[in-house]
C-alpha cells in the first residue's frame, strides 16, 4: 500500500468524529455496566437478607408472602416488562438471532429485570442475579447505538457479547470467566476482533466494579492444598460423575418443564407462579428456609468456613431452584447452581472422605455447573477465579470435563441455547397473535 494511503487511513482513524463518537459510546457503556452491575449486586444481597430477616421474625409469613410474591412478580413482568422473564442469558442468545433486538434488549427491560429480580429475592425465590446482570449489561451496551451509529450487524453482535462478558465479570468479580463465557456459551465462535472488543469492555467494567467494592473475590480468598494425593483424583471422578449427572438432570427438567408449561403459562401464568411458589415455600419450610434465596451465603460458608450443610440440602435446593425458574419470574440459576454443587461436594465427603472437604466442595460446584450449563471451560475458570485458587486448577479442569461428558447421558442439549429456542418460539407465537 502506498504511504499516502497509510496516512489517509491514520488520519481517518484519529480525526474521524464518527469514530470518536463510537469510542466514547463504548467507553460510557462499559462504565455504566460496571456501575449498574455492582449496585445491582449490593441490592441483591440486601434483598436476600430482607427475606431471611422477615422469616426469622415471623416464621409463618413466607407461607403467604412467597407464593403471592411470585404471582406479583409474574404479573408485573407480563404487564409492564414482557420479555424479562427467566435468566436473561437465553434472551441474549435469542437476540443474536433476532432482527428486531429492541424487543429483547432495552433500557426499559434492564430496569424491569433489576426491579423484578430484587422483588423475587425479597420473597425468597431461589434465584441469582448473575444471569439478569448479563441481560442488563447487554441491554446497556446495546443501547449505546442511540449515541453513535454503529454498523448495524457486526457491532450490534459485538456490543451484546461485550455487555454479556462485562456483566459476568462484574457479577462474579471474574474477568477471565466473563470473556470465556461470552465466547464459549453465548457466541459459540471466536473472532480476534470480537475478542478484543469483549476484553476491553470487561477491563473497563471490572475497573469500575473494583473501584466501588474492592478486589475481593466472589467467595473471598481460599486456598486448598495442591492436588497430589491419589484420593484427590478419586474425588475428581466421584464429583465429576455424581455432580455432572445431577446437573444434567436439572437441565433436562428445566428444558422439558419449560416446554411443557409453555401453553399453560400462556393462558394461566399467575396460577403457575402460585403453584411453583407453594412448592418453593414448602421445601423452604422443611429446611428452616435455608434453601431459599440465591444460596450465595450458604455456598460461601461452605467454601470459606467448610460449613456442614444438611445432608438433604442439595436435593431441596435442586427443587427450590427448579420451582423458582419454572414459575416464570425473572431470575438466574448461576448462584443456586453453585450452591447446589457445593452441597453435593459436602455430601460426597460425608460418604467417602477421599480428599479434603474444601477440595470436594469446589469439585462439586464445578461438576454440577458444567453438567447443568454445558460450559466446562467457564465452569472451572469461574470457580478458580471466585475462590482465588490456582492450585486446584488441573483437578477443576478434569472435573468439569467429566461432569460435562456424563451429563450428556441425561440431557444432550445445552441449557441456555435450548431455552433461547423456546423463547424464540414464544416470540414467534406472540408475533402471530399480534
Amino acid at each position: 500500500m502506498p504511504p499516502y494511503k497509510h496516512l489517509r487511513s491514520l488520519k481517518r482513524l484519529l480525526l474521524s468524529l464518527h469514530a470518536w463518537r463510537m469510542r466514547l459510546a463504548f467507553l460510557i457503556g462499559a462504565i455504566l455496566v460496571g456501575l449498574v452491575s455492582t449496585v445491582f449486586g449490593i441490592l441483591s444481597l440486601h434483598a436476600n437478607q430482607l427475606f431471611f430477616n422477615m422469616a426469622e421474625q415471623a416464621p409463618l409469613a413466607p407461607l403467604i408472602i412467597t407464593p403471592l410474591g411470585l404471582v406479583l412478580v409474574t404479573w408485573l413482568a407480563r404487564r409492564f416488562f414482557p420479555g424479562s422473564e427467566g435468566s436473561g442469558i437465553n434472551q441474549i442468545i435469542a437476540a443474536l438471532e433476532m432482527r428486531t433486538k429492541s424487543r429483547v434488549v432495552s433500557l426499559k427491560l434492564a430496569a424491569g429485570k433489576i426491579l423484578l429480580t430484587l422483588i423475587g429475592q425479597s420473597c425468597g425465590a431461589s434465584i441469582g442475579r448473575e444471569g439478569p446482570t448479563v441481560h442488563v449489561a447487554a441491554s446497556i451496551m446495546y443501547s449505546m447505538r442511540h449515541f453513535a451509529r454503529f454498523p448495524p450487524d457486526y457491532m450490534a453482535r459485538a456490543m451484546l457479547l461485550a455487555g454479556s462478558a462485562a456483566g459476568i465479570s462484574a457479577a462474579f468479580s471474574t474477568p477471565l470467566a466473563g470473556i470465556i463465557f461470552a465466547i464459549e456459551e453465548i457466541a459459540r465462535t471466536f473472532s480476534a476482533r470480537l475478542a478484543g472488543i469483549v476484553t476491553l469492555a470487561v477491563i473497563i467494567s471490572a475497573l469500575v466494579a473494583m473501584a466501588i467494592v474492592g478486589q475481593d473475590s466472589y467467595f473471598g480468598t481460599d486456598s486448598v492444598a495442591s492436588v497430589d494425593a491419589p484420593g484427590d483424583w478419586v474425588a475428581v471422578l466421584m464429583c465429576g460423575v455424581v455432580a455432572g449427572l445431577a446437573g444434567g438432570l436439572f437441565a433436562l427438567l428445566v428444558i422439558k418443564g419449560s416446554r411443557w408449561l409453555m401453553p399453560v403459562v400462556a393462558t394461566n401464568p399467575l396460577s403457575v407462579a402460585f403453584l411453583c411458589g407453594c412448592v418453593l415455600v414448602t421445601v423452604g419450610a422443611l429446611t428452616d428456609y435455608q434453601v431459599m434465596g440465591s444460596g450465595y451465603d450458604i455456598a460461601k460458608a461452605m467454601v470459606i468456613e467448610s460449613a456442614q450443610s444438611d445432608p438433604l440440602y442439595p436435593l431441596y435446593k435442586f427443587i427450590a431452584s427448579l420451582a423458582s425458574y419454572l414459575s416464570g419470574i425473572p431470575g438466574g440459576i448461576f448462584a443456586p447452581t453453585l450452591s447446589t454443587g457445593a452441597g453435593i461436594g459436602v455430601d460426597l465427603h460425608r460418604i467417602a472422605p477421599v480428599s479434603s472437604l474444601e477440595m470436594m466442595i469446589l469439585l462439586g460446584m464445578v461438576g454440577y455447573f458444567a453438567g447443568a450449563v454445558k460450559s466446562p471451560i467457564t465452569g472451572f475458570v469461574i470457580v478458580m477465579e471466585m475462590t482465588n485458587d490456582q492450585y486446584a486448577l488441573l483437578a477443576l479442569m478434569a472435573t468439569a470435563m467429566i461432569g460435562y461428558g456424563v451429563s450428556y447421558l441425561i440431557s444432550p442439549h445445552p441449557l441456555y441455547h435450548s431455552l433461547a429456542e423456546l423463547f424464540l418460539e414464544k416470540q414467534g407465537e406472540q408475533s402471530e397473535r399480534n
